[in-house]
């Protein structure tokens, strides 16, 4: 045996599920959950990793957060049948504003994926008429901007799009939901998969069910900005909330999970869940959304200034590119418009020349008959003629015989009578006959220059076809393509760093349970300052007040935007009222046609909830 060969590694396998993908690895036995982690974001680029976490079912059949400071294989997995352990890769926690903190299209994609399942697992309840709007961006992520020519009707039968609730409420068919589907998708605007993920969130995020993480039977709510307590019966409308801000620290004593709050004068108020498990994932979650509630409220750092700078550059690249598109895509559009333009006029040409030829052939034909005409006149002026010089003879010899016969006298001079007016006759038909065919001569000569002119007319024709064709095929187009390079200035403004005078400690773990204190929470922002490297950056009064009409332009087109949104979702929702089957309708429903009809949404519940101060809000949980 060679003395240098290396020890062989012992290994598992690993097979980690994202909504559009498998991917599978070989771990090594003394990996850790952040090891499994990079590695999953390594592979797919992702960098915004913060949102994302590895959720797996353990031992006990509780489904669990893969702990990173842990080892993968001390985490009690169950062992699949296949020889695998396998996580899944789900966003585990959501930003308060999607359009100003997701970065990456990959992170975009994946947030669109998982909210979009869990729409359609009604696992975020969302009105039938959203859900048409969100199936139609839906379609446009799928198949791209609505082309008439490629759409067809049934295209969308196999299609998973609405949810089976919203399907179940009224009596419409396939096709009559496919009909309101396709009427959206054609209103929308040609965008890329990006922009349409992007307005897909923007509306989702809106939704009252979005971002909560509901854990016991009181429905406590664990969102990006707080904590929601919601009734047992009632998980569209919170009862109170509490944000991030208020709140000092949060720890759990076995089953007993306690919340304490900045105000001193305010009791904490406390709640017990079923299992201890629950608690520890909602600590977690509680964790996760902190840290991120802060850092938000932080400078960006160089990574993600860098991060936003990448991503606006790609964005006016593709924008750039896709200007470059509509442009060629009109161009093209218009060489079709001159190209059938030409075929008709082409086969217009083409009709004349048809029909000069139909006239060239009449032409000929017609000489032709007149030429058949004149060879009978002339024949029939000879046999004329012969006749005539027939008539002469024979009144000759009746000349020399009445000389001889002078009894036959009176009959021969009435034959003669006779003889001479029939002789008279012939002459004049005689001059007939000739008049006629001197009109024919000069009928014939006339064809003949007709049949010229028809000649030359056609020539005409052909000339003029074949330049005009040669004319409009020779195109001379240039396009010149200048990429302009952009730079791009990142600074950070400096943010007077958070304080606070309430004094914490760190995580106490024992026997009987486990605290969370403001350090973990990150409240003791004294030493913000030296985490980050903060410029002083000055605009001028030109800057600013460009900056404030950029502003205030976007916030003008979104709120025209919203409104028309608004419009056409509440004509679809009275167009499909009449379809209702009242049975069907679930507690949700009910509530959320009720709160409609308040007139009351997500964002005025929580104004509504937050007027009212810390110590009333502490009291009135205490109520429920």
């Amino acid at each position: 045996m060679s003395p240098f060969r290396s020890k062989k590694l012992r290994v598992y396998p690993v097979k980690v599920i994202t909504f559009d993908s498998e991917l599978e690895f070989e771990l090594e036995q003394r990996a850790s959950g952040q090891d499994l982690f990079d590695l999953v974001c390594r592979t797919i680029g992702l960098r915004e990793y913060w949102y994302f976490g590895l959720q797996y079912v353990d031992s006990r059949g509780h489904v669990a957060w893969l702990k990173m400071d842990k080892k993968v294989k001390d985490q009690r997995m169950q062992l699949q049948a296949n020889g695998f352990y396998v996580f899944s890769f789900y966003a585990k926690y959501f930003p308060e504003n999607v359009s100003e903190e997701l970065i990456q299209e990959i992170t975009q994609h994946l947030f669109f994926l998982q909210v979009k399942q869990s729409i359609l697992s009604m696992d975020i309840y969302c009105r039938p008429e959203a859900s048409v709007l969100l199936a139609s961006y839906a379609v446009h992520v799928q198949y791209g901007p609505y082309d008439a020519e490629t759409y067809k009707d049934g295209m969308l039968a196999g299609v998973d799009l609405l949810p089976k609730g919203v399907t179940d409420q009224y009596q419409m068919t396939p096709k009559m939901w496919e009909e309101r589907i396709k009427t959206w998708y054609m209103d929308h605007e040609p965008m890329t998969r990006d922009e349409v993920e992007m307005e897909y969130l923007k509306i989702a995020q809106d939704l009252d069910m979005y971002g909560n993480k509901n854990k016991t039977k009181l429905w406590l709510g664990v969102t990006a900005v707080g904590l929601n307590i919601y009734d047992y019966h009632n998980k569209l409308t919170p009862k109170t909330t509490f944000q991030w801000n208020e709140i000092r620290h949060v720890s759990f004593d076995d089953k007993k999970f306690t919340i304490r709050l900045v105000d001193a004068k305010v009791s904490s108020f406390i709640f017990y869940s079923q299992d201890l498990h629950i608690n520890k994932m909602i600590l977690d979650l509680c964790k996760g959304n902190h840290d991120l509630y802060m850092r938000r409220r932080k400078p960006d750092t160089m990574e993600i200034q860098q991060m936003k700078a990448q991503a606006k550059e790609e964005k006016q690249r593709r924008q750039l590119e896709r200007t470059k598109f509509l442009r060629e895509k009109k161009l093209r559009e218009k060489a079709e418009k001159d190209r059938y333009e030409l075929e008709k006029r082409l086969e217009h040409l083409q009709e004349e020349m048809r029909m000069a030829s139909d006239a060239l052939r009449r032409s000929e034909e017609t000489k032709e008959l007149y030429f058949e005409k004149s060879r009978v006149n002339e024949e029939q002026m000879q046999l004329t003629e012969c006749k005539a010089n027939h008539f002469k003879s024979e009144m000759d010899r009746l000349r020399e015989r009445q000389m001889k016969i002078e009894r036959e006298k009176l009959e021969l001079e009435k034959k003669i009578r006779d003889a001479d007016y029939f002789v008279h006759q012939l002459t004049v038909e005689k001059d007939k006959r000739e008049a006629e065919a001197e009109k024919l001569r000069k009928e014939l000569i006339c064809a003949k220059l007709a049949e010229r002119e028809a000649t030359a007319r056609l020539l005409n024709f052909l000339n003029r076809g074949r330049k005009n064709s040669d004319e409009s095929l020779i195109q001379t187009s240039s396009i010149n393509v200048c990429n302009n390079s952009t730079n791009n200035i990142v600074t950070s403004i400096s943010t007077p760093s958070l304080t606070n005078s309430n004094s914490a400690s760190d995580i106490n773990e024992t026997a009987g349970g486990v605290e969370l204190t403001a350090n973990d929470l990150n409240l003791n922002h004294d030493d913000s300052q030296d985490e980050f490297e903060t410029k002083e950056f000055i605009l001028t009064d030109s800057e600013m007040e460009q900056i404030t009409n950029e502003i205030e332009r976007s916030r003008l087109e979104y709120m025209k935007k919203s409104k028309q949104v608004q419009n056409q979702l509440q004509t679809l929702r009275s167009e499909i009222e009449l379809l209702k089957i009242e049975e069907n309708q679930t507690n949700l429903d009910i509530l959320s046609e009720a709160q409609l009809k308040a007139g009351e949404t997500k964002y005025s519940t929580l104004k509504k909830l937050k007027s009212g101060s810390t110590k009333a809000r502490v009291a009135f949980f205490e109520e429920l």
